[in-house]
């Protein structure tokens, strides 16, 4: 991704940040460069001679998206506690972000893969990455949960990670079409039952 010379007078993540609001709210499509300068406060001029283009924007906005979710998906499974707790806290944390955040249009990371990631090899690889990522953590945290016995050792651990990112991904792109809570709480209940049993 090329970063172009920086204007002096303004923070560069800063800026990412009030992009990923405007990209966020709006989609990749549906957001104009006047959306993004109007928002940002950058002249265009300033805003190309920065970012390269408004794709190179996007990647710039979607990349730092997925820095910090990865860090902070990857904090959850990996606090203390007993595993069944911490893939509870982490689907607890997934509808809070749905239908409690200050932003409703759900996960930017997935809507980016369904916008955009069949027109955009960059946009695909970047949600691979995150997904691979959280997939790696995933399977620590399923073999945990075997070798203490918490889940029962009928399945591997890279199919019970698969399992629950299938249900995971699912639950997150509904909560976003849908807005249905309950449906979303059901599916949260079912993945867990899958795993633990009931």
């Amino acid at each position: 991704m090329s970063k172009r010379g920086r204007p002096r007078d303004f923070d560069y993540t800063s800026i990412v940040d009030v992009a990923m609001k405007t990209f966020w709210s709006k989609g990749y499509n549906g957001c104009s460069t006047h959306d993004l300068c109007s928002d940002t406060g950058l002249g265009k001029g300033s805003l190309y001679n920065t970012f390269g283009s408004k794709q190179e924007l996007y990647l710039a906005v979607v990349e730092h998206y997925h820095e910090t979710g990865i860090r902070e998906q990857r904090a959850l499974l990996e606090s203390p506690g007993s595993v069944k707790e911490r893939l509870q806290n982490f689907l607890a944390w997934a509808l809070v972000e749905d239908f409690e955040s200050t932003n409703p249009k759900g996960c930017l990371l997935i809507n980016a893969g369904l916008e955009r990631a069949k027109d955009d090899p960059k946009i695909e690889e970047i949600v691979t990455r995150h997904v691979e990522l959280l997939k790696q953590t995933m399977e620590i945290v399923m073999e945990e949960g075997l070798r203490t016995g918490e889940i029962s050792k009928k399945r591997s651990a890279v199919d019970l990670a698969s399992l629950f990112l299938s249900s995971y991904y699912g639950f997150r792109v509904l909560n976003t079409s849908t807005q249905n809570r309950t449906l979303a709480e059901q599916i949260m209940n079912g993945t867990m039952e899958s795993i633990f049993g009931a």
